[in-house]
């Protein structure tokens, strides 16, 4: 199927798709905000989104996606926990709302060719959120690290928690980072988009997404290591860097991941664990096993979930979980299967920083950033659609007079 050229309003689709997965809660703003009229705003936004994707593919042309496949599955175990109303009705509004998010990734598949298109989208969006949250900070510091996070940074014009914060620059630094190494694009303009969301990173002091930046652009650019010598350079420089850094600031270093707490609140994940052993512990029907309760908000008792795996097994069961994994069995295996390129190396960063993050953030099954972070490494994984050959009318052919017609021979 031929894609032609994108249309700028997928652009624009995009951002609204990431405006939807912002969320509505988070710290206080400078400005108040009612959560009702975030919401508001946020679904407002999917509505326009999937309405402006509709309009721009009218003829319904989508590619063949196993990812969107396995994403449109993973509304059924939904739908059907969430029809038991053990969730209330918000459980059902929250299905809709996958459904259109996942539909609107349906008709923007169409222009999933394995080029850096959606990549592009992708920094410039989450560099926007990022440039609101450099300007709170600007306008009223103290609201912007308050004491309630530990000082830790956050969204003082939108309601961004730090681990937000944190998620979008570091996706953002390692894309841009391998879009210069891969020469797609210049070193000034990375630098203007990786410098200040480097900054934003260290304060918000989030280890997850440090930790997944770290990796993810290991596996990265080990993946490029064979073919560019640029990645190669890099990589030496990184890891000797690293070393030293390691050495001279070992004990800052220690006290920066630490953020103030003691070891054993530290080797239980800020209390994640406790809720994660009561949820495990928590008596389930055989429906629930399987199905899980139906969507909610990605807490149990009150409190955060704070794993993509606990989240999906609570709220669609078991399937949940064996669909969630099959995405990054499918993604992994295609990344892995590809010749070495930039958009592997992006789709492998993008893998990775997913799977290291799923195990202390919850979001993979239901609308998140971290779907839309496997929809960019979905569409460059895809295979550059075949151009039709133009069709060369046949040249009329001239009428010869009966007269000049050579006779038959008899």
């Amino acid at each position: 199927m031929e894609t032609g050229r994108t249309p700028k309003l997928v652009g624009t689709v995009w951002g609204l798709l990431i405006l939807n997965t912002l969320g509505s809660t988070g710290a206080e703003t400078v400005v108040p905000l009612p959560r009702s009229l975030i919401q508001m705003v946020t679904m407002g936004a999917l509505a326009v989104a999937f309405s402006l994707a509709l309009a721009l593919n009218l003829r319904l042309r989508v590619r063949a996606s196993a990812f969107l496949f396995l994403l449109t599955l993973l509304l059924v175990p939904s739908v059907i926990s969430s029809t038991d109303l053990e969730s209330g009705f918000g459980a059902l509004f929250r299905c809709a709302r996958l459904g259109l998010f996942v539909g609107t990734l349906w008709l923007l598949s169409r222009w999933w060719d394995g080029g850096p298109t959606f990549v592009r989208h992708h920094i410039r969006m989450y560099f926007a959120v990022l440039c609101t949250v450099a300007a709170g900070a600007l306008v009223s510091p103290g609201a912007a690290m308050p004491d309630l996070y530990g000082g830790r940074l956050v969204g003082a014009l939108w309601p961004l928690t730090p681990p937000q914060i944190g998620q979008y620059a570091a996706v953002i630094i390692g894309l841009a980072l391998l879009l210069v190494l891969s020469r797609q694009t210049d070193r000034r303009s990375a630098a203007l988009v990786i410098v200040p969301s480097l900054l934003l990173l260290v304060l918000t002091h989030t280890r997850t997404a440090t930790l997944g930046l770290l990796v993810g652009l290991t596996l990265a650019i080990g993946s490029l290591a064979l073919t560019s010598a640029a990645a190669r350079r890099f990589f030496s420089w990184a890891v000797l860097c690293a070393a030293v850094a390691a050495v001279a600031f070992a004990s800052a270093l220690h006290a920066w991941f630490l953020r103030g707490q003691s070891e054993e609140n530290f080797s239980n994940l800020t209390g994640r664990a406790k809720v994660w052993d009561a949820l495990l512990a928590a008596p389930r029907t055989v429906g629930e096993k399987v199905f899980g309760i139906g969507l909610g908000d990605k807490s149990f008792d009150g409190l955060p979930i704070d794993n993509s795996w606990l989240a999906v097994y609570h709220e669609q069961g078991l399937i949940g979980i064996a669909l969630v994994a099959t995405v990054f069995v499918v993604l992994g295996g295609v990344a892995l299967l590809r010749p070495p390129s930039p958009a592997r190396a992006c789709a492998i960063f993008l893998i990775s920083y997913c799977a290291l993050a799923s195990y202390t953030e919850a979001g993979l099954g239901d609308a998140s950033p971290y779907l839309l972070h496997l929809a960019v490494a979905a569409s460059l994984l895809a295979s550059p659609a075949a151009a039709t050959p133009p069709v060369t009318p046949e040249p009329p052919r001239r009428r010869v007079p009966r007269w000049a017609r050579t006779p038959e021979v008899t």
